[in-house]
This record gives structure tokens, C-alpha cells and sequence, in this order.
């Protein structure tokens, strides 16, 4: 489908206005959390394209505050989940309660009945818990009893996890891990950053504040306005080669060859032009570019490309061949 010049300056008229809200809620996330623009930018992108979202890092990086602080900034419902090793997923999903008064079952809903949810820890708790919540994530909806419940729109679960080599944890299983469209990796900060968390946060009274400033609604025009931004046909192209070149390497000569168990599936082919879209309208842009695919790459891919043996000897990590696959792959 061909779209003029006319309908790009139209969508980006849209962009600018829709965007705005987003911008402030940048800056509101910012009075509270110090850096850490890849974490926000991948919780607001979360938001922006329906997608659940995964941050991995140890404890102490400011995880968990930045998904709350996010939270706040939003007029919506939420809800935090500890994830322990003694939760039962109707802890999360709900259950019957009998009624001796008139011997009838009622349901009591569980925390999952909410737009926001963090899932603080989500390693911590068993498969069993795990697999009711990304089942809840997959289908948006929750059978108790005999009846079926939808979840809230919007719905969007945020969840933390300390890196697999902590002890006590239950190391989520691949294909639950590809239910989430983004996976992010925090890091330390710069010194920079760490001085300036230390004037921020080193008080034991008056600690930084945040209002709302958007609303579900707000969201609801957002997303309407990304599935019409542009993505002309050789990024899309560019896209399916991408993941295409995690199952097939020699297809582009990457050499990945014998590194790679298991490549993206078409789910990551979805997630990536989404969160490109995304990115694009938090740039103010009514149109992708390949630099979006680039920028958004790392998230999507580096939890759906599951490395062989020979990859973990030699140290490799996901993020080192998503490298070789963006510099090989051929940019339109």
C-alpha cells in the first residue's frame, strides 16, 4: 500500500499531539528514578504495544521503583505481586469461597484482576505459578470455577527476575519467556548517575514524589495511532530477514552458524515491527525507520534466541550475536 507524503504529515500531527502525555510521563518517572532511559523506554514501549514486558537485573537497581513509579504516574489500577516459593497461583488468579449463610460459592478475583501488575520476582515461585500467570498474559482472561473472567484493558504485566544464578530461583522456562514481547537487562549506573541517586534518595523522610499525568484513555489513542504509522515494505523485508537470519545465519553470512539452538519464531517477527512503531512515536515520527528496527533488536530478540552449548563455552551471550546479526544483515 502506497501512502503519500500527505498521510505521513497527518500521522505525524497525530504523534505529536498523542505523544505528549508520554513525554511527561518520562519526566515524572525521572524525579524518582535516575537514568536507566533503556529500562523507561522499554516499560513505556510495554505499554505503547500491549506487550508484556521482562526486566532482568540484580537487586538494588531501582527495578521494581521504576515499574511503580510508572505506575503512579498513570490513572489506572495496580497491583504488586511478591513471588515467593510458597505462592499458589490462586494467590494471583483467585478462587470459590463457600458461604455458610446461603451454602453458594462466590469468587474472589486475585491481584491479577488489574491494569498494571508487577510481578516482583517472578523467579522466586514455582512453574506452577508461573505457567497460571503467563497463561493469564497469553489468553487475558481467567477461568475460575465453571466461568471464564476477562482481565482489564488495558492489562500489561511487568516483571522483574534477579539474574538465574541467585539462589532459590526457578529459572523461567523458553517458551514462557517468548510470551513476553520485550526482555530488559539493567545495569549498574555510571558514577555520574550513582552521585546523583545518592542527593536523591539518601534521606530517611521526604522522598521524591510523582502525580498522574495520563490516563487509560490516553493510552488507548496512543496505541490506535501506532498501528498507523508507516512502515514502508523494505523495512519489513529488513525485519523478517532479521529474524529469519537467527534459524538461517548463512542465509546473510552471520557468523553465527552452530552458536544458535533455537532462532526467533514469527512472534518475535510481530514484537519487533511493533516495538519499532513504538519507538518511532515516542521519536515523534509518523514513520519507521531501520534505526528503530536497530534500536529496539536487543529487547525483543535476546530472550527468544536460545544459545547452543558452544555458545555458553565460549561465553557468548544472546546480545553478542544479535551484534552479528544487525551488522550483517543487509540495511535497506
Amino acid at each position: 500500500m502506497t501512502v503519500s507524503q500527505t498521510d505521513i504529515s497527518a500521522i505525524e500531527r497525530e504523534v505529536a499531539e498523542r505523544s505528549r502525555p508520554f513525554q511527561l510521563l518520562r519526566e515524572q518517572v525521572h524525579h524518582v528514578v535516575v537514568g536507566q532511559e533503556e529500562l523507561l523506554d522499554g516499560l513505556l514501549m510495554g505499554l505503547l504495544c500491549n506487550g508484556h514486558v521482562l526486566i532482568e537485573g540484580v537487586p538494588g537497581l531501582a527495578k521494581t521503583t521504576a515499574v511503580s513509579t510508572l505506575a503512579q504516574c498513570i490513572s489506572t489500577g495496580f497491583q504488586r505481586i511478591q513471588f515467593t516459593p510458597d505462592l499458589l497461583p490462586a494467590d494471583i488468579l483467585g478462587t470459590l469461597v463457600y458461604r455458610p449463610s446461603d451454602g453458594e460459592f462466590t469468587v474472589k478475583k486475585g491481584p491479577i484482576f488489574s491494569n498494571l501488575v508487577l510481578a516482583d520476582e517472578i523467579n522466586r515461585a514455582p512453574a506452577k505459578v508461573q505457567s497460571a500467570l503467563l497463561e493469564a498474559m497469553q489468553e487475558r482472561q481467567v477461568t475460575i470455577g465453571e466461568h471464564t473472567y476477562p482481565l482489564d484493558d488495558p492489562f500489561l504485566v511487568m516483571a522483574t527476575q534477579n539474574p538465574i544464578e541467585q539462589e532459590g530461583t526457578y529459572p523461567l522456562p523458553e517458551a514462557q519467556v517468548d510470551r513476553f514481547m520485550l526482555k530488559l537487562i539493567v545495569d549498574y549506573p555510571t558514577p555520574e548517575e550513582e552521585r546523583k541517586i545518592l542527593d536523591l534518595m539518601a534521606r530517611s523522610t521526604g522522598s521524591p514524589t510523582v502525580e498522574a499525568v495520563t490516563n487509560p484513555d490516553a493510552i488507548k489513542d496512543a496505541r490506535s495511532t501506532i498501528d498507523r504509522i508507516h512502515v514502508d515494505d523494505r523495512v519489513k523485508d529488513y525485519i523478517v530477514e532479521l529474524v529469519i537470519a537467527t534459524r538461517e545465519p548463512a542465509r546473510h553470512g552471520v557468523p553465527i552458524e552452530g552458536l544458535i539452538d533455537f532462532g526467533a519464531s514469527p512472534r518475535a517477527t510481530i514484537s519487533l515491527t511493533m516495538a519499532a512503531k513504538a519507538n518511532a512515536f515516542l521519536a515523534g515520527r509518523g514513520y519507521v525507520l531501520p534505526q528503530d528496527v536497530k534500536d529496539v533488536a536487543h529487547t525483543v530478540l535476546r530472550h527468544r534466541v536460545i544459545l547452543s552449548y558452544e555458545a555458553e563455552a565460549e561465553e557468548l551471550t544472546s546480545d553478542d550475536l544479535i551484534d552479528r546479526l544487525l551488522d550483517h544483515v543487509p540495511v535497506p
